[in-house]
C-alpha cells in the first residue's frame, strides 16, 4: 500500500514536470509537433504593438434596426482585414452605435485605418465588368429556407429602379446560364448562375449553403445595400517596443510575486506549502493551455488578473492548511485531519469564489476591449485554482499521508 500510493506521488509529480518542460520548451516526436505556449497564445495589442481605433455609426437609427446595421458593418470590416493579411485582429462592438478594433502587429497604422474605414462598395456585375446595379438599389437580403429543399437560400429583394435593370440583365443572362458576379470592395463574394429572366425585383442566390455561411453573405449583402458613414471617435498607436517592455515587465514581476509566495508558503507551512507549489504549477499548466485552447488572447489586464486569481489560489490553499492545521492540534492523525480540514475549509472557498466569478460575468457583459480579456482571464482563472486547490492538492496531500513519509506533525505546520 505504501509504496503504490509512493509511486502514484512519484507519477503525478513527474507528469506535472513533464507538462512543464512541454509548456517551456514544446515538444517534437516524428510529425507530431506541440510547439511552446509562449508561441502559441496571441498577444494583444498592448503586448505585441500596433494600433486600435473606435468608429461610431453616424446613423439616427435604433434598436434592432441599428444593431443590424452595426452586424453588418463587423462582417464588412473582419473580411477587409482579413484580405490585409492581417493576423489575430479585435472587432468588437462598443456601445450601441460604436466598433472598436485592434491591430495587433500593423506597421503602417493610417494605411490600415484608411483600408478598414472606406465605405463598402457593392456592385452586381456581368463577367465583362459591365456594372448591372449597385448595393444601394438592394432593398432587403435575408436568409430564408427553400420549401423543396428545406436548404438555406439568400434572398434578395430590389427597390424599382434595381428591378428594372436587374430584369433586363436576367432575360440576356439567361440565355447563356451566364453567372452574375457580386462583388464586394472589389473581390467577388459570389457568383451566382442566372437561369431564368427575373421579372418582379426579387431573387434567391441558391448552393451548397450552411445557415452560417448563407447568413454571412446575407449580411455582406446587407452591408454593401445600407452604407453607413462612420466617424472615427479615437485612434491610438502602441509601438512594438513599448510592448515588449510591458510583456517584459509583467513576467518579471510575476515571477518575483510568485517566487516570494511559494517561498513563505513552504517556510510557514512546510510539507503542504511544498503540496501548494506543485498545485501552483499544474493550476499555472491549465491556464496556459486553456488559453491555447481557445485561442484566446492574452493582454495586460488578463495578465493581471491571472496574477489575480494566482493570489486566489493561494488564499483557498492557506484557508485549507490552517484548517489542517487545527485538527493536527485537537488530537487528529494527519490523514483525518486532511480530511477534516478540506471539508470544513470547502464552503468557505466556493462562496469567496463563486462571488468573484459573478463580478468577473458582469465585467464581461458590461466591459469592452481589455475589460473583456480581463473578465475571462479571472473567470478561467477562478475555475482553475478551484480545482488545483480542492482536487489536485487534496490528492497530493492524501497520498503523501497514505505513503506514510513521515509521521511528525510539525511538518505539516502544526
Amino acid at each position: 500500500m505504501k509504496t503504490k500510493k509512493l509511486i502514484t506521488l512519484i507519477i503525478v509529480i513527474a507528469l506535472i514536470g513533464f507538462s512543464s518542460l512541454v509548456a517551456l520548451n514544446g515538444l517534437k516526436l516524428g510529425n507530431f509537433n506541440i510547439p511552446p505556449v509562449k508561441d502559441s497564445i496571441r498577444q494583444g495589442l498592448d503586448l505585441k504593438g500596433g494600433v486600435f481605433v473606435v468608429y461610431e455609426a453616424n446613423t439616427d437609427a435604433k434598436g434592432s434596426e441599428l444593431e443590424k446595421i452595426i452586424d453588418q458593418t463587423i462582417e464588412v470590416f473582419r473580411r477587409r482585414i482579413d484580405s490585409m493579411g492581417l493576423t489575430e485582429p479585435v472587432i468588437v462592438k462598443e456601445g450601441e452605435k460604436r466598433i472598436r478594433i485592434e491591430l495587433p502587429g500593423v506597421k503602417n497604422a493610417r494605411e490600415a485605418i484608411e483600408m478598414v474605414g472606406k465605405t463598402a462598395q457593392l456592385k452586381f456585375m456581368e463577367q465583362d465588368g459591365t456594372v448591372v446595379l449597385t448595393g444601394g438599389q438592394v432593398r432587403k437580403s435575408e436568409v430564408v429556407f427553400d420549401r423543396s429543399t428545406n436548404k438555406p437560400v439568400i434572398s434578395l429583394e430590389f427597390d424599382s429602379e434595381g428591378a428594372k435593370k436587374f430584369r433586363e440583365a436576367t432575360k440576356e443572362l439567361s440565355k447563356t446560364n451566364a453567372p452574375i458576379l457580386i462583388v464586394l470592395d472589389d473581390e467577388i463574394i459570389s457568383s451566382p448562375r442566372v437561369t431564368s429572366e427575373i421579372p418582379d425585383g426579387q431573387a434567391q442566390i441558391t448552393g451548397d449553403f450552411t445557415v452560417e455561411s448563407a447568413a454571412q453573405l446575407a449580411n455582406l449583402i446587407r452591408a454593401g445595400a445600407l452604407p453607413v458613414d462612420f466617424d472615427e471617435v479615437q485612434t491610438s498607436t502602441v509601438t512594438a517596443t513599448l510592448g515588449e517592455n510591458a510583456l517584459k515587465r509583467s513576467i518579471d514581476g510575476a515571477k518575483i510575486g510568485i517566487t516570494l509566495v511559494l517561498i513563505f508558503m513552504m517556510i510557514y507551512y512546510k510539507i503542504p506549502g511544498l503540496v501548494a507549489g506543485i498545485g501552483l504549477v499544474a493550476y499555472m499548466l491549465i491556464i496556459l493551455f486553456s488559453f491555447v485552447a481557445m485561442n484566446a488572447t492574452l493582454t495586460l489586464p488578463g495578465i493581471a488578473a491571472l496574477i489575480l486569481s494566482v493570489g486566489m489560489a493561494v488564499d483557498a490553499n492557506v484557508i485549507i492548511f490552517e484548517r489542517i492545521k487545527e485538527e493536527i492540534r485537537n488530537g487528529k492523525s494527519i490523514r483525518a485531519s486532511i480530511e477534516s480540514g478540506f471539508s470544513k475549509a470547502l464552503s468557505t472557498i466556493v462562496d469567496s469564489n463563486i462571488t468573484t466569478f459573478i463580478a468577473g460575468i458582469v465585467l464581461y457583459y458590461f466591459g469592452t476591449g481589455p475589460i473583456k480579456g480581463f473578465a475571462v482571464t479571472l473567470m478561467i482563472g477562478i475555475i482553475a485554482s478551484m480545482f488545483t486547490a480542492i482536487v489536485i492538492t487534496k490528492m497530493l496531500l492524501k497520498t503523501i499521508a497514505d505513503a506514510n513519509i513521515t509521521r511528525n506533525k510539525k511538518l505539516f505546520g502544526a
